[in-house]
Order: C-alpha cells, then structure tokens, then sequence
C-alpha cells in the first residue's frame, strides 16, 4: 500500500488507539486490532506528507557527512568531561552515567539524575555530543519540552533547531554505518 508514493506498514497489535510512526524513517502505522488505516491515513496525510518530505532530506544531507572515528576510551572520557563542565554551566548534579546501545535515541536522563548515553554517540562531531549532553542535562532543570525547555537550550544554542536537524541527519547516517557493517557496536 502507498501514499503519494509513501510506501508504509500497518502492524495490528493490542493497543487502544492508533498512532503514526516515523521511527526508521519509514512510516509505520499502529493499529488496534481489526482496525482499518484509511480513516488515518487521511485524517494525517498533510503530516505524513511533511515528515517523509523531511526525512527524505535529511537522508540526502547525509551525504554530506562524515563520522568520527573514536576508541571507545576517548569517547567515554569526552563525555565525562562535557558532562562535569555542562553540570557547572547548568548549576545542576548529576549522579551517574551510563553507556549502552539504543536503538531509538542518543542519550536519556532519568528522574534519579542518571545519564545513559548512546555509544553509538561516538561516531558524531564534537558539537552534537555537546548538544546531546547540555540537551539532556538541560532536563534536571526541565523535564518537558515546552516553552521554558527550549528556552534554556537557546541560551547556549540559538540555533537548536539546526542541531535537532543534524541529530536526525546523523541518525540515519550511524544507522546505516552500522547495518552495513553488521552491528551496532
């Protein structure tokens, strides 16, 4: 099935109410059992129209960047130092940090104050790790991102919505890096 030649995915699972998935970068629609997507599909199809258009940019921007090759040593000790220098700027405490794979972001901070970092993070220019790192810092302050969340990253990054942007680009580009070469090491 497509749309507008977006091709999708409907997978029928045990939920409540249906939800639109961009996760991948390609589009994957939830839905209760028995259910039908056309309803969706047409209530959202501006949306899926915007975000396939802008993931369909952001994968041609990979090809313009590159990714950092770093030990697994260098990179554990840049983030240790960015996260003591960011915990300063912020006036905030950090308790701990975690490095493991996800599959779905960089980086998340939990409500004990805990950092689990991505070590996927460490193909990414420094700029975006010191985004990455004050973005979820940001969040002892913060917890949501509304109006005073973002107000807090534009302090230090008056053009965070360009980083988000790069964070997507470097998404699909580690991705693909990874599957390529079989892991996600």
């Amino acid at each position: 099935m497509e749309l507008h030649n977006i091709p999708y995915k409907v997978s029928h699972r045990a939920v409540k109410y249906p939800r639109l998935e961009f996760k991948t970068g390609k589009l994957l629609i939830v839905l209760p059992l028995g259910s039908k997507p056309d309803i969706l599909l047409d209530k959202y199809k501006h949306w899926i129209i915007k975000q396939f258009n802008f993931i369909k940019g952001c994968l041609e921007s990979t090809k313009d960047k590159n990714l950092i090759n770093r030990t697994e040593g260098e990179f554990r000790k840049l983030i240790y130092f960015l996260a003591k220098e960011t915990s300063k700027e912020l006036r905030v405490e950090l308790n701990h940090i975690y490095f493991r794979k996800m599959r779905t972001k960089w980086a998340s901070l939990s409500s004990a104050k805990n950092l689990t970092v991505n070590r996927l993070m460490k193909y990414l220019p420094e700029y975006l790790i010191r985004y990455v790192i004050f973005h979820e810092l940001a969040h002892i302050i913060e917890k949501r991102h509304n109006e005073k969340f973002w107000e807090i990253i534009s302090r230090k990054f008056k053009n965070y919505q360009k980083m988000e942007r790069e964070m997507f680009i470097y998404w699909f580009l580690v991705s693909n890096y990874c599957k390529k070469r079989g892991n996600y090491s």
